[in-house]
């Protein structure tokens, strides 16, 4: 794809292809304001997408498959990184050594939000796991019962 296409305003259908998604799930992402803009659209317009948005989109799919996270808890990592995002470009107009403190204790701060859900996720995978390798020594024990 050039840079004028990936560039020009996308309609729903297209990101939904490009991503590897439903329309339906992207317009139910806005519904829930997991992507924002959907309130800039006029009643009856075509959904037109960004780049920025095409990219908000597939970290949203990424992340919704990878961590299997509820959709609050998506929404909150999602907040956090948007706020990250809006840190960084703080940062690079910041002057003074007090803003940027400021800028990366809330960075921190948002970092640790992040964290927290992200080892929440592990702590139970890792529960799910141990009920494995426990069902998976049982059936061991009860296979070798039987070869005896």
């Amino acid at each position: 794809m050039s840079t004028v296409e990936t560039e020009r305003p996308l309609r729903i259908g297209e990101v939904a292809e490009l991503i590897g998604t439903t329309t339906r799930t992207i317009r139910y992402y806005e519904e829930i304001g997991l992507l924002p803009g959907a309130m800039d659209r006029e009643q009856g317009k075509h959904r037109c997408y960004t780049q920025a948005d095409v990219e908000r989109v597939r970290e949203i799919v990424r992340l919704r498959d990878l961590l299997g996270l509820s959709l609050d808890q998506l929404s909150r990592l999602l907040e956090a990184e948007t706020a990250r995002a809006e840190l960084r470009r703080e940062w690079k107009l910041a002057e003074s050594g007090a803003e940027r403190r400021r800028i990366l204790d809330e960075a921190s701060a948002h970092i640790a939000t992040q964290l927290e859900l992200v080892r929440g996720r592990c702590h139970e995978l890792e529960q799910l796991e141990s009920e494995l390798v426990a069902k998976q020594e049982l059936v061991s024990q009860r296979l070798a019962e039987l070869d005896r």
